[in-house]
């Protein structure tokens, strides 16, 4: 009887090469800008709040319209440029992030699916070990320690 494949869609060797190419490619073109944070730099610097953030693009907003009300002491070309590669990043970890979901959610589909046909199989081996065909007492003992006995009964030095 073959078991319910919650998964049955598997990727082809192109499509793993074209996968691996590609997050090669997107490594490459990132990590050159990559800082690494130490613990108190993360905490020093921390993350802008959503409000900081509607009080970050309502100055941009007046930038782009009034920009003659803007401050003289602020470097607005390197502003821009911060605002354009936040934006671009931000897109990019969302991005990023549910792709990262689909990819768990389908791994874990095929964990379940190799999880079941093993316990099947350890079934069939120890039916076989059972049976005295050749060969299965050994593999019923080599899987059998992933499945570790627990005893139901305590037994203490105290009487009952």
């Amino acid at each position: 009887m073959p078991l319910e494949n919650l998964n049955g869609l598997h990727y082809t060797a192109a499509e793993k090469t074209n996968v691996i190419a590609s997050m090669t490619s997107m490594e490459n073109s990132l990590t050159a800008k990559f800082k690494n944070l130490t613990p108190e730099e993360r905490t020093k610097y921390g993350s802008v709040n959503e409000q900081n953030k509607l009080l970050i693009n309502k100055v941009k907003d007046f930038r782009n319209s009034q920009p003659a009300m803007s401050s003289p002491d602020v470097d607005w070309m390197e502003f821009q440029n911060d605002c354009d590669s936040r934006e671009f990043l931000q897109n990019t970890i969302m991005r990023l992030e549910a792709l990262l979901g689909n990819l768990k959610n389908n791994k874990t589909l095929h964990d379940y699916d190799c999880y079941h046909a093993a316990l099947t199989d350890y079934d069939y081996s120890k039916y076989k070990a059972g049976s005295k065909a050749a060969g299965f007492e050994v593999k019923v003992k080599e899987l059998a320690q992933f499945f570790p006995r627990t005893s139901s009964t305590k037994l203490t030095d105290e009487p009952a």
